[in-house]
């Protein structure tokens, strides 16, 4: 039996019978005609197959954050378009942005925690950076193309950015006060740093611009909550840094989440989220702690020692996640676990 036949044949179609002398040249033309739209109608029932095999809702979208600048504040957003490369709304992408040295080492709030007092507004075009003490900057969303390219290092890899121009260098020199600072854009011609250099385990194939290793960071409210009720000073979402907010679940059911539908947006899990000294920087003063919510976390928090290899002392906190499926989603969205 031929492809097309076959094809039919697992439709439950039966397959066309001519007689000899009915088939001329064209037969062969229809034939594969027949054949693709069988296979066509094959592959479409088993997406929908796959789509529709259970559908379990484990929360709903309680909040949508975009970062536009590596460790600056976060864009709290309504709704946001979900690309290969994390969240977009309007010409705001997160962590397309990035302070780095004169020499292209990347700057965090490890190193420089005031970055967390940066705020960054989107409108007109043009993006807004205040920060206290200073005067705010505005700068054009497009740069020009005459404006210098960086060989920058992020975690080791190395990627391209954009100079954001001397202003914008200044700005952030006058605010930390410490050292000359360029600040760079990420531009979509440019390459990615590839998930095979970020990831220390095999997976997924993807590309990021300047987050720590994934598209998609999730992170529940009962995940905080568990976590507040051991602290004495409570702590805030905003010490975490996630992109999407869910509510409605158990704390830590995320760790249980492989692949997700949210909107029209499929995700897939890469792995937990291993969590460091930036968590102790005050989202609202600045000031780094460097025990605190770490060392809480490290009481309860830490691997399976089968996977000490993977995350070794750090404790984990939220699940990154690569876009398998590129589409919208919103506050409110149900979140669904394809299971």
């Amino acid at each position: 039996m031929g492809t097309g036949s076959s094809a039919l044949a697992r439709l439950g179609l039966p397959a066309p019978r001519l007689p000899a002398q009915t088939r001329p040249g064209w037969l062969g033309v229809a034939a594969l005609g027949m054949a693709a739209a069988a296979l066509g109608a094959v592959a479409w029932h088993r997406g929908w197959l796959r789509r529709r095999r259970q559908l379990q809702q484990v929360g709903t979208v309680a909040k949508l954050w975009i970062y536009p600048v590596k460790s600056c504040k976060g864009v709290p957003v309504s709704e946001a378009e979900c690309t290969a490369m994390g969240l977009r709304c309007g010409h705001l992408r997160d962590r397309f942005w990035l302070v780095i040295k004169e020499d292209g080492h990347m700057v965090t709030a490890r190193q420089e925690p005031r970055l967390v007092l940066v705020s960054i507004t989107y409108e007109n075009n043009f993006l807004t950076f205040k920060a206290p003490g200073v005067d705010q900057l505005v700068l054009p969303g497009k740069l020009p193309s005459s404006n210098v390219l960086h060989d920058c290092r992020v975690f080791g890899v190395d990627i391209k950015g954009r100079d954001c121009g001397d202003e914008a260098a200044q700005w952030f020199s006058n605010f930390l006060k410490t050292e000359a600072f360029r600040l760079v854009q990420f531009e979509t011609n440019m390459k990615g740093r590839s998930s095979g250099k970020l990831v220390p385990i095999p997976t997924q194939d993807y590309q990021v611009a300047y987050p720590d290793c994934s598209p998609i960071l999730i992170l529940s409210e009962a995940s905080l909550a568990d976590l507040n009720t051991r602290m004495e000073n409570k702590v805030k979402m905003e010490h975490f840094r996630p992109n999407i907010v869910v509510t409605g679940c158990d704390a830590f059911e995320e760790d249980t989440w492989d692949e997700l539908l949210i909107g029209s947006v499929e995700m897939k899990r890469v792995m937990a989220c291993p969590r460091c000294i930036m968590t102790t920087v005050d989202p609202d003063t600045g000031v780094i702690d460097r025990k605190q919510p770490l060392e809480t976390l490290k009481s309860y928090r830490l691997c399976d020692p089968s996977e000490k290899p993977i995350y070794k002392s750090s404790p984990l906190f939220g699940i990154y996640y690569s876009v398998e499926k590129i589409g919208s989603l919103r506050v409110g969205d149900p979140v669904y676990r394809m299971v």
